[in-house]
This record gives C-alpha cells, sequence and structure tokens, in this order.
C-alpha cells in the first residue's frame, strides 16, 4: 500500500471523527474544520517519516486522530482566549486582555490534561491488546457517538451481546485502570 493511497484512506475513513471531535470543543464549523486540516496535516507528516506495516498500527491511528483533534482544538481555545482585543477610543488604543486563571493553575491544569490523554492513549492501546472487539466497541459508543443499536448492528450482533460487551470492557477499564485515575483526580 503506498503512502499516499494509505493515506486517502484514512482521510475518508476518519475525517467525519475527527470534524466531529474538534467541533466538541471548538463549536465552531470553520474553526473544527482548520483542526481537522491540521491534524490530517500532522497524520501526513508523521506518514512520510515512517511507514505503516501492520493492521495494528492501521488501527491505532483512530486513536491518534482523535486525541490529536482534541489537542488541537484544546490549544485552538487557549489561543482565542489569550488574542487581545484592540479598540481605538479617542485617539488611544485600549487593550482588552480576558480575565483568566492564574499562571499556576493554568500550568497545573495543562499537565493534568496531558496526564490524562496519555492514561487514555494508554488504555486504549491496552484495551486493543487485551480484545481487539471491545476496543472497537467503545470507540464506537464512547468516542463517535454512534448509538449502541447502530454500533451492534455494525459488528454484526444483538444489542443484547453488544451491552454485555460494552459492560465487560468497562469493567474491566475500571479494574485495571482505576487506580491511575484517582491518581490524577486527586490535585
Amino acid at each position: 500500500m503506498t503512502e499516499k493511497l494509505a493515506f486517502n484512506e484514512i482521510y475518508s475513513k476518519y475525517k467525519n471523527l475527527v470534524l466531529k471531535a474538534a467541533y466538541t470543543y471548538v463549536d465552531d464549523l470553520i474553526s473544527a474544520e482548520d483542526i481537522m486540516q491540521d491534524t490530517f496535516l500532522a497524520l501526513y507528516k508523521d506518514m512520510t517519516n515512517k511507514k505503516i506495516e501492520s493492521e495494528e498500527e492501521y488501527s491505532n491511528i483512530k486513536s491518534w486522530l482523535y486525541t490529536t483533534a482534541k489537542h488541537f482544538a484544546l490549544n485552538y481555545g487557549k489561543k482565542a482566549a489569550r488574542t487581545v482585543a484592540t479598540e481605538t477610543m479617542e485617539g488611544s488604543d485600549v487593550i482588552e486582555e480576558p480575565v483568566s486563571e492564574s499562571l499556576e493553575s493554568e500550568y497545573l491544569s495543562k499537565i493534568a490534561e496531558e496526564k490524562r490523554a496519555k492514561l487514555h492513549e494508554c488504555i486504549f492501546a491496552a484495551l486493543m491488546k487485551k480484545n481487539p472487539r471491545w476496543h472497537e466497541a467503545i470507540m464506537m459508543v464512547c468516542y463517535l457517538d454512534i448509538p449502541a443499536a447502530e454500533a451492534a448492528k455494525k459488528l454484526g450482533m444483538s444489542e443484547n451481546a453488544f451491552y454485555v460487551m460494552i459492560y465487560r470492557a468497562r469493567q474491566w477499564i475500571h479494574k485495571n485502570f482505576d487506580a491511575e485515575y484517582e491518581e490524577l483526580n486527586r490535585f
């Protein structure tokens, strides 16, 4: 599979996921489209440096795209909050800066968000290793917001079996990662 063909397949398969992820955080379609473009540009640059050789690497792209779009969107929101509005009032420039948190709390929240993102990546990688169907089901329901009935149909299973699978996957996540979540939320 050539790089260009692989990129085009990934783009057509996940462009809606990335757009939805970006839109969730910026709530502006034009900005979300810009973020989507930046996300796929980052992927394209990354793909030129290395080749996707296994099916597992191909499936990890979905998580990478979502996380990258989320981070771009969060950074976009922070940049927008920092913009300085300049108005001219009777020949003088008035600079208005939005009121924000203290630098310390902003820094701590940024560190917590980075740790949370790393934990989510770790969870999804472990979930993929444990059971790829669980990974796919959780991605459909939690990140893509696909209704359970539709997700079950896509996976070729009954709704009840799908709910049981989601329940087991969540139980496994809680069993294996609750301590890490508690550690993150302590601060």
